[in-house]
């Protein structure tokens, strides 16, 4: 309780904050003797303390350069995440003999009133540095954690009659951030549909084919899906596995199971024509080429000499530019020592290994050796017209 000339002290021009005593707006009525008091306990026993002072009000010129400057805030906006702890300075300048109150205030009222039962704002203790015309006055206010309701509002430093503010806002969105995280994102997700598309490819296509292509595909005037060239090996085991393949299995596979139509020479063509003839036309009316390897360098050498084999390749790779398969029998390590036809097919196209066993179990559609082979042939295509049926027939 504070008292002027033994009369207590009223009215809004008066403020008790802490140890001080604020007068706003000071005439010459405010000069006086005057004396606070506050009850002190020590030692479990209750004490008053009584201070008191004289005040003079003299006129002074020049006033305006006495005025308290807030170098900080400068009515600005902090931005700041929820959740953070922040602490913000109030820096002032003040002549030496100022006597103004420095406080925090938000809504009209001292930090400490306002958050006095949840203290989550606080206003910090006031320090200074002296100089010999001025005092640096600096004191804070700190946000033990930021909440959504701080944002938009104003905490104002005071300084005598001077004062500043700064707001909470929320950060601007990282707009460079996104974009990075976005772009890595969409490499990531190329990359991971790419990785699963080369290792689901063959299947995918295959379904794709099935379930949409079959019904778009035009005629081209072709009989056959592939025609198959394959060696006649001097060994007899060799002999008897290439036969199997060529003659039992893939008939099996490819033209029961799967639809598609073959030309094997030594099966398709007619008796008493010339080879020539039946090779240099059939080839002509089919889609892709067959080629079986047997992995024994005698067996490439009827390349060199039968005609089948070089009207086979010569069309392929030449004259129609028609897709060839490679099927090794075995494994080729070296391709150096055969023609060099087939290592341009085996540059170009790579080859396939068979990996059967001559068996029923061999003879599945939709094992792993076989899904290559489909995915190398070309799409299943519709019955071929009685025209063409007719054309195959004149040859």
């Amino acid at each position: 309780m504070c008292h002027k000339d033994c009369k207590e002290i009223k009215g809004g021009r008066f403020t008790r904050w802490r140890i001080k005593l604020s007068v706003s707006n000071v005439s010459a009525e405010d000069g006086g003797d005057y004396a606070c008091q506050a009850q002190l306990t020590h030692t479990g026993k209750r004490y008053t303390i009584l201070n008191s002072i004289t005040v003079n009000i003299t006129e002074t010129h020049g006033y305006a350069g006495r005025i308290p400057k807030i170098i900080y805030p400068k009515n600005n906006s902090i931005e700041v995440q929820p959740g953070t702890t922040l602490t913000v300075d109030c820096n002032i300048t003040d002549t030496r003999d100022n006597t103004n109150l420095r406080s925090w205030r938000v809504n009209d009222t001292l930090v400490d009133d306002y958050y006095n039962e949840s203290k989550r704002i606080r206003e910090g203790f006031e320090s200074h540095i002296s100089f010999q015309k001025h005092i640096f006055y600096t004191v804070n206010i700190t946000f033990s954690e930021v909440k959504m309701e701080d944002y938009g509002r104003p905490f104002i430093c005071h300084a005598g009659v001077s004062a500043a503010y700064f707001i909470l806002k929320l950060p601007a969105p990282d707009v460079q951030a996104y974009l990075i995280g976005g772009l890595v994102t969409l490499i990531g997700a190329a990359v991971s549909v790419t990785y699963i598309y080369n290792i689901f490819k063959i299947d995918i296509v295959l379904w794709y084919r099935s379930a949409f292509l079959s019904t778009e595909i035009k005629e081209d005037g072709k009989l056959y899906d592939a025609y198959v060239l394959y060696p006649k090996p001097q060994r007899e085991i060799q002999s008897h596995e290439v036969d199997t393949l060529v003659l039992k299995i893939l008939p099996e596979v490819l033209e029961r199971q799967c639809g598609y139509k073959l030309f094997i020479f030594g099966r398709d063509e007619f008796p008493g024509q010339a080879v020539a003839n039946v090779i240099d036309e059939n080839i002509k009316l089919c889609r892709r080429l067959i080629i079986i390897i047997v992995p024994e360098f005698l067996s490439f050498d009827l390349l060199k000499n039968m005609s089948e084999e070089q009207i086979a390749v010569y069309n392929a790779l030449i004259q129609d530019g028609m897709k060839v398969i490679l099927i090794e029998l075995e494994k080729v390590k070296d391709y150096t020592a055969m023609p060099e036809s087939i290592q341009y097919i085996k540059q170009k196209h790579g080859a396939i290994q068979w990996s059967g066993d001559f068996t029923k179990q061999s003879q599945c559609a939709k094992t792993k050796f076989w899904k290559k082979v489909r995915y190398h042939m070309p799409p299943k295509r519709p019955p071929p017209s009685s025209s063409a049926q007719m054309l195959k027939h004149t040859y």
